[in-house]
């Protein structure tokens, strides 16, 4: 009885190893790269951002096999808008990207496109894409920050980067608009010992904000806003900052993250 159970164990064995899980994977790795930047289109500058799911989001859909197709992994931008993907296959993408700038697909309430500035490539070797934006605001140092007892005091100056009429041109066909779309919520002053400071990459004891209700912040578009950090920051560390503001405007629409603009991190020596 034992010799007869041996023998089928052994038949499972062999018809187990001749099935096709067991077969050496054929498929080469992907190793195609795609390099790309976003940059204002009315100024060439980057669009500075956060390296995280506030920042800008990266979705590759890859259409070599047909239309009815799902889209790879989300990945971000790094602080200074540039992204990289070295593992992907050779084929045709499309590729949008979302984040604090008037959307690139617009459909209205029936899924019916309005506009379409999304771009489809073909991607082998190392290919590079470039996308011309439109960012809500435009966040700027006035001065080089002071530091006193451990605190760091900035100037910030915010100011619209895509007029009030334009925005509301090619949002308010979407459906659903309100004018409150337009007000800036808050100014951040992140800080961190990292250099990719930001939301993702600050220290909460010293970062800090200044929230608007409404719209009261339309009489300081343009002005210089002073911002403090909060704590103290032990002497003779260098952190960087950086500051961000954003508008009451989710992207993609319906995500609920509203994302914010960001300056230049800028790094500072606590004496």
């Amino acid at each position: 009885m034992k010799q007869i159970t041996s023998y089928i164990l052994l038949a499972v064995l062999v018809s187990f190893s001749s099935c096709s899980m067991f077969e050496m994977d054929n498929y080469d790795e992907p190793k195609e790269t795609l390099q790309g930047e976003v940059v204002d289109v009315a100024t060439g500058e980057p669009v500075l951002t956060d390296q995280g799911s506030e920042g800008i989001r990266v979705r590759l859909t890859e259409l070599s096999w047909g239309d009815n197709v799902t889209h790879n992994p989300d990945f971000y931008c790094k602080p200074d808008g540039t992204f990289q993907n070295t593992k992907l296959f050779k084929g045709t993408y499309n590729i949008r990207i979302d984040g604090p700038f008037i959307p690139l697909l617009r459909e209205d309430d029936r899924g019916v496109p309005l506009a379409d500035e999304t771009q489809t490539i073909d991607i082998s070797g190392v290919t590079k894409v470039k996308f011309e934006v439109q960012p809500f605001l435009k966040v700027e140092w006035v001065s080089q920050p002071t530091v006193s007892n451990g605190k760091i005091k900035a100037q910030v100056r915010v100011t619209r980067a895509v007029s009030e009429a334009d925005f509301r041109a090619k949002v308010e066909p979407m459906g659903g608009y309100s004018s409150s779309f337009l007000n800036v919520t808050d100014i951040q002053l992140f800080v961190s010992y990292s250099s990719s400071v930001g939301y993702r990459a600050r220290d909460e004891r010293w970062s800090s904000k200044i929230e608007y209700a409404g719209s009261a912040f339309r009489s300081l578009l343009g002005e210089t806003i002073t911002i403090e950090s909060n704590g103290t920051i032990p002497a003779g560390r260098v952190v960087f900052i950086r500051a961000a503001a954003r508008i009451n405007y989710d992207t993609p629409k319906g995500s609920g993250i509203r994302r914010w603009n960001y300056s230049e991190p800028l790094e500072v020596m606590i004496p």
